[in-house]
């Protein structure tokens, strides 16, 4: 198995939660995390800002560079891919943290938060993606992980929040084409490793805080089992880790983990299924 010292990881979404966690632990390694969001100054209900998170990654052991960006601008997301490489010299992994929710029906959804969900799900996977992928195919091991579900057409995921499921399994299309796309060819390139990663229960995050009832969030996982697991993920050999659709506990099985009760955030209290499964 790889590490991660000196790989530089470009992760959205990370002022907070699942994406915080992930570079917290890629840092340990003596990683060189990007740090992005729109957060730069402390919000009353969310705590952690790129600068804060920032911080934290210093502290674990890693380099960290700070950009505030809004995923949905195209421009933005170039000028933070440039930034990146002006810094470190390339990207050797990209993770799609960043993501919306609205667990509405189809006439609860106006324009607006459809658009939302559409921009910073699928629109942002793909165009960050886009911009990141002329660096990773010079990388050694380069990845790209995206949290997204893996694909279930079963109507039941589509009929509560038509909106939220279409746009999260755009990013898990997203990963099943670009997988495909950039295989390894023979050629001498190493082709990238694309994959998916979704946790089998909710994860204890501002999105299950913020839309579900206080009861789920106590039948929660931490963050760090998703962290745990997009490590494994990241490093394993690209050339024969593509197109999977990881759930965080399979992964950490499979590195011989056992014990989960320390990622639950009420030990002992029965967990509460996530989205997408089953």
């Amino acid at each position: 198995m790889n590490d991660l010292r000196g790989k530089t990881i470009f992760i959205t979404g990370s002022s907070r939660g699942i994406g915080r966690e992930i570079a917290l632990r890629c840092a340990r390694d003596g990683a060189q995390l990007v740090i992005t969001g729109k957060t730069v100054a402390a919000h009353a209900k969310l705590p952690g800002t790129i600068l804060t998170v920032a911080d934290e990654v210093v502290q674990a052991g890693g380099q960290a560079l700070a950009i505030q960006l809004d995923v949905r601008d195209e421009q933005a997301i170039q000028a933070a891919v440039a930034q990146t490489v002006e810094r470190f010299g390339g990207i050797d992994v990209l993770v799609n943290n960043a993501s919306a929710i609205s667990l509405s029906g189809t006439m609860g959804t106006p324009a607006k938060r459809l658009d939302l969900m559409w921009d910073v799900n699928m629109r942002a996977t793909f165009l960050v993606s886009q911009a990141c992928i002329p660096y990773l195919k010079q990388a050694d091991n380069p990845h790209i992980l995206t949290l997204a579900p893996p694909l279930n057409l079963d109507s039941k995921w589509f009929a509560p929040h038509l909106a939220y499921t279409i746009s999260k399994y755009g990013m898990s299309l997203c990963t099943l084409g670009m997988a495909r796309e950039f295989a390894a060819d023979g050629s001498g390139d190493n082709g990238i490793g694309v994959n998916c990663l979704w946790p089998r229960t909710t994860i204890a995050t501002a999105a299950i805080e913020f839309n579900f009832p206080e009861a789920v969030l106590r039948a929660s996982r931490k963050p760090a089992i998703m962290a745990d697991a997009a490590y494994a993920i990241l490093t394993r050999d690209c050339r024969t880790c593509s197109g999977n659709f990881f759930i965080d506990e399979d992964v950490l099985r499979a590195a011989g983990v056992n014990d989960f009760e320390r990622y639950a955030v009420s030990p002992g209290t029965p967990l509460f299924g996530d989205l997408f499964l089953g």
